[in-house]
C-alpha cells in the first residue's frame, strides 16, 4: 500500500479489532465487508456466504446505496467468476473483470466495475464464504492501477480472521438456538405436569357430576362447584407458565441487542426492507421491556404478513426516564374504525392490553393507502 506499512498495519489492527466487537452473524459480514473496502481503497465490496443450492444464503454489500441494491434484483448465483473462487478455491486478481472469459455480465442496474480482487474465506478445507473488492481508488491511466500484491496480501491476512470471526458467531448464534429450544422443552414438561393434569381432574370430574344430575343433583352441584375450582387453577397454572416465556436473549443481552437481532433475521426472511435504530436507551423494568419487544413482535407481524410494505421501519427512542417504540410501514394501511366494526382486531387489543398492563399507552396512526404507524410509550422506572 502507498501509504506505507506502519500504516497498513495499523489499518489492519482496525479491521480485525472491528471484527472482534460483533456476535450476530450479519454485524459480522458487514464489519468485514466494510473493514475490506476501507483497508484496500476500493470503491466497492462484497461478501457472499453460499448455500447448498447454487446461490447464496447470505450477500452483504459496502459502497452500494439501499436505493441501488434493490434496482440491482435478485441475489447473484454461484456463476462465472464468483463460482470458480468458490470451487477452486482460489485468489482471483483481474486488471479488468469484464475482459475475463469467465465474465458473465451483470444486471443493468449493478455499477460498472473493472479492476477486482476476490478471495475465498475458509474455515479449514471449507469455503465459508467469497469476499471481492472492485475498482480500487486511484487514477485510471492504463496499466498504473489496480490492486496490487500487497492489496492480495493484506486481503488474505483479513480473510484468515474474518473466517475466525464468522465461526464465532456462527457457534454464538447456534448457541442461542439451543438455548430457546431447551426453554421450549422445559415449558412443556411444565405444562404438561401441570396444566394437562388438572384438566384430567377436570374432565373426570365433570363426567363424574353428568352422572349425579338426575339421581343426585345436590352432589352433583358440588361437583361442578369443583370443576370450576379446577378450571380457575388451571387457568392460573397456564397463566404463570405463560409469564415465564420472557425471553432468554432479553435477560442476557438486553432490549435494544434483542431486537436489533430478530429485526436482522426478519431482514433476511422477508423480501421488505426491516431496519432497527435506537438512541440513548436505558435499560427499562423487566415487565416494560417484555412489552415493548412482544408488542414490536405483533407489529411486525402485521406490517410483514399483511401490508404488502416495501419498508419497515422500527425505532426504540428515550424520552425522560421511560422510552418510545414506533413500528412504522410503508403498507397498504387500513381505517382503524372500520376494523373495530368489522370485529378484527389485527393485534391491537393485545398490543394495547401490554402497553396499559406496564403504565404505558398505545397509538395506532394508520389510513388506506396511506401505510400504518405504532406507537407505544413506558414510562420507565
Amino acid at each position: 500500500m502507498s501509504h506505507g506499512p506502519r500504516s497498513g498495519l495499523a489499518a489492519v489492527s482496525s479491521a480485525l479489532l472491528a471484527m472482534s466487537r460483533h456476535l450476530e452473524v450479519r454485524d459480522v459480514l458487514k464489519t468485514i465487508v466494510a473493514s475490506a473496502r476501507e483497508l484496500l481503497d476500493a470503491q466497492y465490496a462484497a461478501l457472499g456466504v453460499p448455500d447448498d443450492h447454487g446461490g447464496f444464503a447470505q450477500f452483504v454489500v459496502d459502497g452500494v446505496s439501499d436505493e441501488q441494491w434493490r434496482a440491482i434484483g435478485p441475489l447473484p448465483r454461484q456463476h462465472g467468476i464468483l463460482a470458480a473462487m468458490l470451487q477452486e478455491a482460489r485468489v482471483e486478481r483481474l486488471a479488468d473483470v469484464r475482459k475475463d472469459p469467465r465474465f458473465e455480465g451483470w444486471p443493468s442496474a449493478h455499477p460498472d466495475m473493472s479492476d477486482f480482487l476476490g478471495l475465498p474465506i475458509r474455515d479449514g478445507d471449507e469455503v465459508i464464504g467469497a469476499l471481492f473488492l472492485a475498482n480500487k481508488n486511484c487514477p485510471k491511466q492504463e496499466g498504473s492501477c489496480g490492486f496490487t500484491e500487497e492489496d492480495e496480501e493484506l486481503l488474505g491476512i483479513l480473510a484468515q480472521h474474518a473466517a475466525i470471526a464468522l465461526t464465532n458467531a456462527r457457534l454464538y448464534e447456534r448457541s442461542r438456538e439451543l438455548t430457546i429450544a431447551e426453554e421450549r422443552s422445559r415449558l412443556a414438561h411444565e405444562l404438561h405436569d401441570a396444566v394437562s393434569q388438572k384438566l384430567f381432574s377436570l374432565r373426570l370430574t365433570a363426567q363424574a357430576a353428568a352422572r349425579l344430575v338426575d339421581r343426585d343433583p345436590a352432589r352433583a352441584k358440588g361437583e361442578l362447584h369443583q370443576v370450576a375450582v379446577l378450571a380457575a387453577e388451571a387457568a392460573d397454572e397456564l397463566r404463570a407458565a405463560v409469564v415465564e416465556l420472557r425471553p432468554a436473549a432479553l435477560d442476557e443481552d438486553g432490549l435494544v441487542a434483542t431486537l436489533r437481532t430478530q429485526i436482522q433475521v426478519l431482514d433476511r426472511a422477508h423480501t421488505a426492507r426491516v431496519t432497527f435504530a435506537a438512541r440513548g436507551i436505558r435499560a427499562l423494568p423487566a415487565a416494560q421491556e417484555e412489552a415493548v419487544l412482544r408488542v414490536a413482535q405483533e407489529a411486525l407481524h402485521n406490517a410483514l404478513r399483511h401490508s404488502g410494505a416495501d419498508h419497515v421501519d422500527v425505532t426504540l427512542d428515550r424520552r425522560g426516564t421511560g422510552a418510545v417504540l414506533r413500528v412504522t410501514d410503508d403498507g397498504r394501511g387500513f381505517d382503524p374504525k372500520a376494523v373495530r366494526r368489522a370485529g378484527r382486531h389485527l393485534g391491537l387489543v393485545s398490543m394495547r392490553d401490554r402497553a396499559s398492563g406496564v403504565g404505558g399507552r398505545l397509538t395506532v396512526e394508520s389510513a388506506p393507502g396511506k401505510g400504518t404507524a405504532i406507537e407505544m410509550e413506558v414510562p420507565g422506572g
